[in-house]
């Protein structure tokens, strides 16, 4: 059973849409065309627990039907992708879950428990948005990675059965002010926490979509150019072992995120071009602006200097 979904703006408002092939139908449509009473906003409807009633319908008729123009339908690849939502209670990153990664920065990779830090909400951006590299930072990264979305409320579950509590996966692009982390490891939160450090999206994908997860491929693109790639299987700590060891440090509920980690992290700078790719989904990019750049620009324009 698989469903692809995302978030949307149309006439100023975020709206969920279902995503078939080269179709999309906004979920307020399908209510309208088959009487439901679906959530209209994608936290809702995993927070709701209706994801798995609207991705029944999907696989039973609603994909054939959107196929066949019966629900009015929008162009899938002219979509204003937005996050796919923007206020997940937690946000869980993971660091130097690869262990190629850690090497690059010529550290240890953990290896009896993930290294683990959050996030608030304010760093989340979407699809096409763009990266801001802080005043504060002359080194910051882009880190493409698998993420995970939490489907029901979780608490002390075994890696077993961890799959259970997932609702589905996106894509991820974690941003670190690597420059403020070196100089101190106790500054991790600080520098993974500025605006614009997480973009997240543009599309969600089921776990059964996602076919394969320990075979999916994560790649970090810069430019057009591959960076790095790795994967899931060359986690130290895999996407299910990672639900299962955040259930037993707090209770996870509907629509957190677990970003599991990357295989390696690029150097952004003003004007790059910055992609997440696994292959199956759709791709994320954004665009990287420097603050400090821009005030330079800005003060000439006034100074005429």
């Amino acid at each position: 059973m698989n469903i692809r979904l995302a978030t949307v703006k149309l006439v100023g408002e975020e709206t969920a849409v279902i995503i078939a092939g080269e179709k999309a139908v906004m979920v307020k449509r399908v209510n309208k065309a088959e009487g439901k009473k679906w959530a209209t906003k994608l936290f809702e409807i995993i927070d709701c627990g209706q994801l798995r009633e609207m991705t029944e319908w999907y696989n039973r008729e609603g994909k054939e039907k959107i196929l066949n123009g019966e629900i009015a339908e929008l162009d899938a690849a002219s979509l204003d992708y937005q996050p796919l939502y923007r206020n997940p209670s937690k946000i869980w990153g993971i660091g130097l879950n690869y262990v190629d990664h850690a090497s690059d920065l010529g550290e240890v990779a953990p290896n009896t428990e993930p290294a683990s830090f959050m996030k608030p909400k304010t760093s989340i951006i979407g699809a096409g948005e763009t990266i801001n590299i802080p005043h504060q930072s002359e080194r910051t990264t882009a880190e493409a990675e698998l993420g995970v979305i939490i489907g029901k409320v979780c608490k002390d579950v075994e890696e077993a059965d961890a799959l259970d509590y997932i609702a589905g996966y996106t894509t991820i692009i974690d941003m670190t002010a690597e420059d403020i982390l070196q100089r101190n490891p106790r500054y991790l939160t600080r520098s993974k926490s500025f605006d614009t450090f997480f973009s997240f999206g543009p599309q969600f994908v089921t776990p059964d979509e996602a076919q394969d997860l320990m075979k999916l491929e994560v790649s970090t693109m810069i430019n057009g150019k591959l960076h790095r790639k790795n994967t899931v299987n060359h986690m130290t700590f895999n996407p299910l072992n990672l639900v299962s060891f955040h259930s037993k440090v707090m209770t996870l509920l509907p629509g957190d995120i677990i970003s599991t980690g990357t295989p390696g992290a690029v150097v952004i700078n003003e004007g790059d071009v910055v992609e997440c790719r696994i292959k199956g989904f759709e791709p994320l990019v954004n665009h990287v602006r420097d603050l400090k750049v821009v005030s330079k620009q800005e003060l000439a324009a006034e100074t005429g200097v």
